[in-house]
């Protein structure tokens, strides 16, 4: 009798053919908004957001690394309306749209859920700019927005650092010396809060976020159909 053969050993040959793997899809970064939207961070689009959205995102980031001397911190939301009338009391005129500019300059802030303290945003480096320009370039084409000139800029970062002053001093609890020679803001803190007489409530308490987000969208859709 003829014995069986052995078992012939597998060869390479043999092996199923592999399946070429997909290709990885370009990075994204994926945040789901309230009213169910999608938005891309690093690849945005004026389409992406609500605003009502937008007015969440930005009562929900808080200002000063979320510190405060108050039983809630500062939100972003609470800071643009604060420069917005600043803006307003310096200007003394009505522009729907330079008025929408002051209060979607912290924008990207509010798509992003970040607020970085201003020194620490070198540190960060210069992916982090792009996102952020890329963020506020897609806001300011939703709304219709110009850039600044020279001297606007000028006095939008004049306003801002009133705002800072003011807040580092009757929000978070630092001194006026601290303010100028520690935080090196070179403006005095006013000692009015210019959101009273809009809005009653003690002054320079922090809103909560569901007031904030409604306060702001509010002066969001009236400036909108101003400026149409």
């Amino acid at each position: 009798m003829t014995p069986p053969s052995p078992s012939r050993r597998p060869r390479a040959t043999d092996a199923p053919k592999a399946t070429a793997l997909p290709k990885a899809p370009a990075t994204r970064a994926w945040v789901r908004l309230p009213s169910g939207k999608r938005l891309d961070l690093l690849n945005p689009t004026p389409l992406d957001w609500e605003d009502e959205d937008l007015a969440i995102g930005l009562a929900r980031t808080y200002r000063w690394g979320g510190h405060s001397a108050w039983p809630l911190p500062l939100s972003v939301a609470q800071h643009s309306l604060f420069v917005l009338a600043l803006h307003r009391l310096e200007q003394g005129e009505d522009d729907p749209r330079a008025d929408l500019r002051e209060l979607l300059h912290d924008a990207d802030e509010g798509l992003l859920g970040f607020d970085c303290i201003s020194v620490v945003k070198p540190f960060l480096g210069e992916g982090f700019q792009k996102l952020t320009a890329q963020l506020q370039t897609a806001v300011f084409l939703r709304y219709g927005i110009s850039d600044w000139t020279g001297e606007q800029k000028r006095k939008h970062k004049k306003a801002d650092r009133i705002a800072a002053a003011s807040e580092a001093v009757h929000v978070v609890g630092w001194t006026k010396t601290e303010v100028r020679n520690t935080l090196r803001i070179p403006h005095e803190s006013l000692t009015f809060d210019p959101l009273v007489a809009i809005y009653g409530g003690t002054p320079w308490e922090p809103w909560a976020p569901g007031l904030a987000a409604e306060r702001f969208l509010m002066e969001l859709s009236r400036l909108l159909k101003a400026a149409a």
